[in-house]
C-alpha cells in the first residue's frame, strides 16, 4: 500500500490496523536535542481516545504509547523515532458478517475494487484508529512549534445546524464541553440534539476550526507546494474530512475584490500587518505573519444502526443493520487530529524554508 508516508524533511510513516495488534508511527527528521517523553505524547492521545463521553464509541482502549527508538536520556537523538500503541479491546466478531457486503459510506467497496481483498475488521487501515499514529507524530511537531512560539488551537465550530457564536466563544471553554465547543450555551443545545439523533440511531456531521498563531511570514512555496495546498492535503487526508477552507474560504465566491482584499498598514513596532484576515494568514501560498485560519468539514459517522440498502460482494442487493461500537459524532475526537496534521505540515514547511535565502544559510554555516 502506497501513501502512508507524509512530509519531505520532517517525515512520518504510519502503520497498523483497527483490529490488528497495534497502531504505530515512525518519525524521521526530528532534530536532536528536543526534550521528549512518553507523557508528552500521551496527553494528546488521551484527547482522542474512545470511551470518554456518551458521544464517542464505547470501545475501551487505554491508548498508551511506547517510544521504541530515537530517545536517549530524555532527548531526541536525531534518529528515527518509533512509537506504538497496542490494541487491547478488539471485538472482531462484531464485524464478521460485513465481510460479505459493502457498508454504505465506508471504504469497503473501494478497497475491494483496488486490492481485491480487504481487512473487514473495523475497516482496517481506513478506520479512525489509524489517526493514533498521526496524533503521536503531531505531538512531537507541536512541541517543536512551541519552541518557536507557534501555537495551534482547534475546536468544534459546528455540529449539524448548531454553530458556535464568535462573541460567546472562549478558548478556555473548549475542554469544558464534551463536544469541544467553546460556546457552552450552544454546546448544551447541541448535546440535546445529539441525544435525540442517537435515539433515532443516526449520526451528525459538522465542522472543526483550527487557528495557528505566531507563524512567521515567508513560509511556503508559491506554485505547487503552496502552504495552503500542503495544509489542505494534510487535513483532507483525515478519513472523515470532505472539505477544507482557509480564511474566508467558500464565502469569497460572494465577495468583491474590495471586500476580500486585506489592506496593509505598519504597526507601532514598524511591522507590516493586515487590517483584516480574509486571506487566513496565507498570500500567494506563503504565510503572511497573521493567524492561519482553516476549517475542516467532517462527514457524519457512516456507521449508523438504521437499516440501509446495499449490495453483497456477489452483486446481490440486500439490507443491512450495522453492529459494533461507533461514534455518533466525529468532531470532538477529531479536533486533536486536525491539530496534529496542521502541526506536521507546518514543521515540514518551516524546515524546508530554512534554505530559501542565502543570508540565512550564511548565518548558519558561514565562517565566523
Amino acid at each position: 500500500m502506497a501513501g502512508s508516508i507524509a512530509g519531505e524533511v520532517f517525515r512520518v510513516s504510519t502503520w497498523g490496523e483497527s483490529h490488528g495488534k497495534g497502531i504505530g508511527v515512525v518519525v524521521d527528521g526530528c532534530p536532536a536535542g528536543l526534550e521528549l517523553t512518553e507523557e508528552d505524547i500521551q496527553k494528546y492521545l488521551d484527547r482522542r481516545k474512545p470511551g470518554q463521553t456518551k458521544y464517542s464509541t464505547p470501545r475501551k482502549e487505554g491508548d498508551e504509547v511506547q517510544i521504541l527508538s530515537g530517545i536517549f536520556e530524555g532527548k531526541t537523538t536525531g534518529t528515527p523515532i518509533s512509537m506504538v500503541v497496542m490494541n487491547t479491546s478488539q471485538k472482531s466478531a462484531d464485524y464478521s458478517e460485513i465481510a460479505g457486503y459493502y457498508r454504505p459510506g465506508h471504504a469497503d467497496y473501494t478497497f475491494d475494487a483496488k486490492y481485491g481483498f480487504r481487512d473487514y475488521r473495523g475497516g482496517g487501515r481506513s478506520s479512525g484508529r489509524e489517526t493514533i499514529g498521526r496524533v503521536a507524530a503531531g505531538a512531537i511537531a507541536i512541541k517543536i512549534l512551541e519552541k518557536l512560539g507557534v501555537t495551534i488551537t482547534a475546536y468544534t465550530k459546528q455540529i449539524g445546524e448548531f454553530s458556535c457564536r464568535p462573541d460567546f466563544s472562549a478558548r478556555e471553554n473548549i475542554e469544558k464541553s464534551p463536544l469541544r465547543m467553546p460556546d457552552l450555551e450552544i454546546s448544551a443545545k447541541t448535546e440535546e440534539y445529539l441525544t435525540q439523533k442517537m435515539k433515532e440511531m443516526d449520526s451528525v456531521g459538522g465542522m472543526i476550526e483550527c487557528i495557528v498563531s505566531g507563524m512567521p511570514a515567508g513560509i511556503g512555496e508559491p506554485v505547487f507546494d503552496k502552504l495552503d495546498a500542503v495544509l489542505a492535503r494534510n487535513i483532507v487526508s483525515i478519513g472523515a474530512v470532505k472539505g477544507v477552507e482557509i480564511g474566508a474560504g467558500f464565502a469569497v465566491a460572494g465577495m468583491t475584490g474590495s471586500q476580500n482584499n486585506d489592506e496593509f498598514y505598519i504597526n507601532e513596532s514598524g511591522c507590516v500587518k493586515k487590517r483584516t484576515n480574509f486571506a487566513g494568514g496565507i498570500l500567494g501560498g506563503i504565510s503572511d505573519g497573521d493567524d492561519i485560519v482553516l476549517r475542516a468539514a467532517i462527514k457524519p459517522t457512516p456507521s449508523i444502526f438504521q437499516s440501509q440498502k446495499t449490495v453483497t460482494r456477489q452483486g446481490e442487493e440486500t439490507c443491512v443493520q450495522i453492529k459494533g461500537r461507533h461514534d455518533p459524532v466525529i468532531m470532538p475526537r477529531a479536533v486533536v487530529v486536525v491539530e496534529a496534521m496542521t502541526a506536521l505540515a507546518l514543521v515540514d514547511e518551516l524546515f524546508l524554508g530554512m534554505t530559501s535565502r542565502m543570508d540565512k544559510i550564511m548565518n548558519y554555516y558561514g565562517r565566523k
